[in-house]
């Protein structure tokens, strides 16, 4: 079995990042979309900063991903003026032509976010297929009323199959979100296999990143 990308979303520190480095995660994610772990272009160079540095002196680091909400195209492009993102997540209601020139415009990897309700009517291939040839991603969030997602808690997974059997067919990799915590998130793997794990609050203490539970939940992640 391959073991699951990690992704762990939402640092805002140098120190936050550099206490991370060494553990086998493959994305960190910086937020630009209103949270209470937005960062400016300015803290965010800071930090990729030292993922750049770590791929200089010849070791491994984590992507960098920036995460947008319904971002103008300006936005995006003084964000990568300044900070080296190597992934834009649109994580709002962007349409499948508007990840497609943000793909074609910025040659970036592309993840993109879909929310997960009870109440949605639409079905998975309605929501994902679009996608397909601008997306690299799909990832799955549970669906909040103010921001889309981020909101911390989990969505019916037992809607992942669906979505998996069509991202594969489609060439594109699925990453679970929502409410992850590390001791969640073996359930997660063990029945669903998703190519990713996204997690933020789930590490958590307090509101800050904690590295014990980060590290916890890397171990849990990859030990499958």
């Amino acid at each position: 079995m391959i073991r699951p990308a990690v992704k762990i979303c939402g640092l805002q520190t140098v120190e936050a990042v550099r206490s991370i480095l060494s553990l086998p995660i493959e994305y960190i994610g910086f937020v630009f979309a209103p949270s209470k772990r937005r960062v400016t272009g300015r803290q965010a160079a800071e930090m990729t900063g030292e993922l750049v540095r770590e791929r200089e002196q010849g070791r491994p680091a984590p992507a960098s991903v920036g995460v947008f909400v319904n971002p103008e195209p300006e936005e995006l492009e003084e964000i990568l003026k300044i900070v080296p993102l190597d992934v834009i997540q649109l994580h709002g209601r962007e349409s499948p032509e508007y990840c497609h020139q943000v793909k074609e415009r910025f040659g970036r990897g592309l993840f993109k976010a879909v929310s997960i309700s009870m109440s949605q009517t639409a079905s998975p291939a309605d929501l994902v297929l679009p996608f397909a040839g601008s997306a690299d991603a799909i990832l799955l969030d549970t669906y909040d009323p103010v921001h889309g997602g981020g909101s911390g808690k989990t969505f019916n997974w037992k809607v992942i199959p669906d979505y998996l059997e069509l991202t594969r067919a489609a060439g594109m990799k699925l990453i679970v979100a929502g409410g992850l915590t590390p001791d969640n998130v073996s359930g997660l793997i063990t029945a669903y296999q998703p190519d990713g794990v996204d997690v933020s609050s789930g590490v958590e203490t307090e509101g800050q990143k904690d590295i014990a539970k980060i590290k916890q939940f890397v171990e849990r992640v990859k030990s499958r």
